[in-house]
């Protein structure tokens, strides 16, 4: 009996120490990359899989960028032993020029490490600026279509169509062309600085008319790469004559 009271003792110490040696281990299998030679204003993404190499549940309790730059965020934030996630890394080059080396860190219960750090590498390649149009202005709006779904013949049906200058020189809105008479369309400015930003109020009247139609308006400006830019407008009218 006493030698059954003294085995079961070094069981019981046996399992308290075991379990107190028991981490979590995070565990990246590749934790660099490189995306090589890229063009200056894009977004490039890459997945680094996590793994828990460990015996006992893992978890993120944070992930940091080493700039504004970089977003990264993981699929899972805890993973059983053995379990794998991925985390997707953006790295946004606009305004970047030449070779770049940024860090994300993660931050987890990993007592042997951690905040683990993952790199990447990248050689961002300038655009070609045209000097003569270094300065411009460019339009940017912030939708080119637009349906406004079954509507009953005869109804007036209106949205605003948003636009910005993001640009580095004053935008000039010429005109706005519609392609039928049903159509109007009010800009609420037309000079806007870089930075700036306006609206487009459209309304489509829908009397006599019947069915599916499109109708495009046209917006004319001094954006020199964009000079004309069209929105598209889709309606399904019930009722009324063809």
């Amino acid at each position: 009996m006493r030698m059954n009271k003294y085995l079961i003792l070094i069981i019981i110490f046996t399992m308290v120490v075991n379990a107190q040696n028991s981490s979590p281990k995070i565990s990246i299998e590749k934790n660099t990359y490189d995306f090589g030679d890229i063009d200056e204003g894009i977004v490039v993404k890459h997945n680094y899989t996590i793994k828990n190499a460990g015996d006992a549940l893992l978890e993120i309790t944070k992930i940091r960028a080493s700039c504004g730059c970089t977003a990264a965020n993981p699929v899972k934030d805890k993973l059983e032993p053995g379990e794998s996630t991925t985390m997707e890394v953006q790295f946004n080059t606009f305004r970047r020029e030449g070779k770049q080396k940024k860090h994300v860190y993660i931050f987890s219960n990993d007592p042997d490490n951690p905040q683990y750090r993952v790199t990447f590498t990248a050689n961002v390649l300038s655009k070609k600026v045209d000097q003569a149009n270094a300065e411009k202005p460019v339009l940017k709006l912030d939708k080119n279509q637009h349906d406004f779904g079954k509507v009953a013949e005869g109804e007036v049906v209106e949205f605003n169509v948003k636009f910005s200058n993001v640009g580095s020189d004053q935008l000039k809105i010429d005109r706005v062309k519609t392609s039928c008479g049903c159509t109007a369309a009010l800009v609420s400015e037309k000079e806007i600085q870089p930075g700036g930003t306006g609206e487009i109020n459209i309304k489509l009247d829908t009397s006599d008319r019947s069915g599916k139609m499109a109708r495009t308006i046209t917006v004319f400006s001094n954006d020199p790469e964009n000079p004309e830019q069209t929105i598209i407008l889709f309606v399904d009218i019930q009722g009324g004559q063809s």
